[in-house]
């Protein structure tokens, strides 16, 4: 049994807590506000990592840290708040009670730059032009320079209840740029607490983990071929109607075979698994 803290028990933290403690491990949750169907089996601590002194109460005797908050904005402001000063807050509590858990930071595809439709996987180059993408590259280096064991997992587009913005996408029938082809990966938010809790069972029976995992579904697709698909599956249309379109900052393939060679078996390995419970349930 471990003693757990999840920086941001959202949607993917909540789904993480609840695996943990069906295991057996006592999960501590760190939200900003309570939840509004708070588990009676969860811990929660209220905290806005973004202000110190919040933190002057919170436990320090963790085994693990999963950082899991996303950024209310998809902006500077907002990454930089949590990104770097949230993440440089609680390791200088966690360094002044010389505290030494291992960390999982949830990270982003954001990080990659390419745009052609190149694949990529966790040696690829991260150079993203994008402000919010550096500043993702700068958390992940200061993730593994306070510990060269902590574990990086690049999450690539997140989707599943409440998440469905392809679904409406394909029910409002947009036209969706075709030519040259825009390769999206997606990622259901089941697989990504089934991933997190599998990194973490590894490590706990003394599995060597690699310092990055890029978790991803078996398929990348284009997007018109996704919308499509779903157009069909809803009854809505014969397809998507295409357009020509531009060089895309997210045009890229994402590679999922080290996570996969560990052991980890993907719930839905592809977009039409994941998405036909959602559409049964429009």
């Amino acid at each position: 049994m471990a003693k757990i803290l999840i920086v941001g028990s959202g949607d993917i933290g909540g789904r993480l807590a609840k695996i943990l403690i069906q295991k057996g491990h006592v999960v501590v949750g760190l939200r900003r506000t309570p939840p509004i169907n708070p588990s009676p089996q969860m811990l929660t601590f209220l905290a806005d990592v973004t202000l110190p002194q919040d933190l002057s109460n919170l436990d320090s005797d963790f085994e693990q840290v999963f950082f899991a908050i996303a950024p209310d904005k998809r902006d500077e402001v907002h990454y930089r708040s949590i990104y770097e000063a949230g993440i440089q807050n609680l390791l200088a509590y966690f360094s002044r009670h010389q505290a030494q858990a291992h960390w999982i930071f949830i990270s982003s595809t954001r990080v990659y730059g390419q745009n052609r439709g190149e694949w990529v996987d966790e040696s690829s180059v991260t150079e993203p032009d994008s402000r919010t993408g550096q500043i993702l590259c700068r958390a992940e280096e200061r993730i593994l320079a306070e510990n060269r064991q902590n574990v990086i997992v690049r999450f690539s587009g997140i989707y599943g209840p409440g998440r469905e913005r392809l679904l409406r996408i394909a029910h409002n029938k947009e036209a969706i740029q075709s030519d040259p082809p825009y390769y999206t990966n997606r990622i259901h938010q089941e697989d990504c607490a089934g991933i997190l809790a599998f990194l973490f069972e590894r490590r706990l029976a003394g599995q060597s983990l690699a310092q990055c995992y890029l978790a991803s579904d078996d398929e990348p697709a284009p997007l018109h071929e996704v919308i499509s698909w779903l157009s069909k599956q809803m009854k809505v249309g014969d397809g998507a109607r295409g357009k020509n379109g531009r060089a895309h900052s997210q045009n890229k393939r994402c590679h999922n075979e080290r996570i996969k060679s560990l052991g980890y078996v993907f719930k839905f390995p592809n977009y039409q698994s994941g998405y036909q419970p959602l559409i049964r349930a429009c």
